[in-house]
């Protein structure tokens, strides 16, 4: 059993963190404080051919696995680009896999390049404000109507909306009353969004000021039926394809965080002198950065493994989920150390920990709550009975 990186894979991760070298501290504090997405940075990465790192090479992309967009990512966020970077790429990177599963030919030499060229941006329109994770409850309906589909309801916590010309809607095209299974009825669709009938409203929140979220009005928004992805009324089995991938990205995206909090943490420990002596000698600065820091490798032996079980085409739900919580609990345990580490100065924007600290909390909140993943651990895997 070899828990190392192989040498391809550990190029990607030194290319990676080669190219974040050109985007340092001051340039995501600046994107930060004008609210400014990271277009530069985007751009980069798409010019580097990363976004088409998991996309079959047919299409343009690099043909690897999630394994290996899992090592990216990270590298991404450790870099100090946090959050803020990895939220700019994420969706790119994963989010179109139901189109790679269930899209025909024609769909994915149409769609997946300009994605993977940079050239299209896309944003994931699945959440609403009355369902939150109880998908099979979405209200917004896709009508069909001739050779098209017409779009009405609500999203909510859309990213990238106000940059993205492209979204991966999920919409309602049977009424939930007149399917047999709730979760029957949903439809996938890869389309325009269409801003005359798409209203993006931004949303103000606690932290990736860069990365925009979103409420999105649609009003009748038409939807080539060209762009159903898969067959219709299975939509929800598509977007079943996104979700473990998506949780091991969320994953070894925290890994990354706590990282670059511990290297910040580390550093200022040993050149910070209090009475004569740097605060890291003492037990007291150690032992919390060295707990976080076996938390976050232990976090990520758990990606790694998620990742790999599923690029081998097996089971990885426990994985995905058991990855996702505890690589987000060590990030914030990892973070708020830094800050506690750095005393004042932590709570001081110019020393980046708080943006750290700030950002973490996406990873334990998105794109599942850490409850409902404990719920899924302990019915799935100890099959306790389930209690929502």
């Amino acid at each position: 059993m070899d828990f190392s990186l192989s040498p391809q894979q550990e190029q990607i991760r030194e290319t990676i963190l080669k190219l974040c070298e050109s985007f340092g501290d001051a340039y995501w504090l600046a994107c930060e404080r004008a609210h400014k997405f990271p277009g530069e940075f985007h751009k980069a990465i798409a010019d580097g051919g990363w976004l088409g790192i998991a996309m079959p090479e047919a299409y343009g992309g690099s043909g690897l696995g999630i394994t290996e967009a899992a090592i990216m990512m990270q590298a991404v966020a450790e870099s100090g680009a946090a959050m803020t970077g990895a939220s700019s790429i994420h969706m790119n990177i994963f989010g179109l896999e139901p189109v790679v599963v269930f899209g025909s030919d024609a769909q994915k030499r149409r769609m997946l390049p300009p994605l993977i060229r940079g050239e299209d941006k896309a944003c994931f329109g699945v959440t609403e404000p009355d369902a939150g994770l109880d998908t099979t409850k979405l209200k917004t309906k896709a009508e069909r109507r001739g050779n098209q589909y017409v779009v009405s309801g609500t999203k909510i916590w859309t990213s990238t909306a106000q940059v993205a010309n492209k979204i991966l809607l999920l919409a309602r095209t049977t009424p939930l009353e007149a399917v047999k299974r709730k979760t029957d009825g949903l439809s996938l669709f890869y389309t325009d969004l269409d801003r005359s009938r798409a209203e993006v409203r931004v949303i103000p929140k606690m932290g990736r000021h860069a990365v925009d979220s979103n409420m999105i009005f649609f009003d009748a928004m038409a939807v080539p039926a060209d762009d159903l992805i898969g067959e219709e009324g299975n939509g929800f089995r598509s977007i079943l394809h996104g979700m473990n991938p998506e949780r091991v990205l969320v994953a070894a995206e925290a890994v990354g965080i706590g990282r670059a909090a511990l290297r910040k943490a580390a550093a200022y420990a040993r050149e910070r002198v209090v009475f004569g002596r740097p605060i890291g000698k003492n037990q007291g600065i150690q032992h919390p950065l060295a707990k976080a820091w076996m938390a976050l490798e232990a976090a990520n032996l758990m990606t790694l493994k998620a990742a790999q079980l599923y690029d081998q085409g097996k089971e990885c739900g426990a994985e995905a989920n058991a990855a996702k919580y505890l690589a987000a609990e060590a990030a914030i345990e990892a973070c708020e150390t830094a800050v506690l580490t750095l005393g004042g100065m932590g709570y001081a924007e110019e020393y980046h920990v708080e943006r750290y600290l700030r950002e973490a909390w996406i990873t334990r909140i998105a794109p599942v709550s850490l409850h409902m993943i404990l719920n899924y651990i302990a019915e799935r895997v100890l099959g306790l009975p389930k209690s929502y």
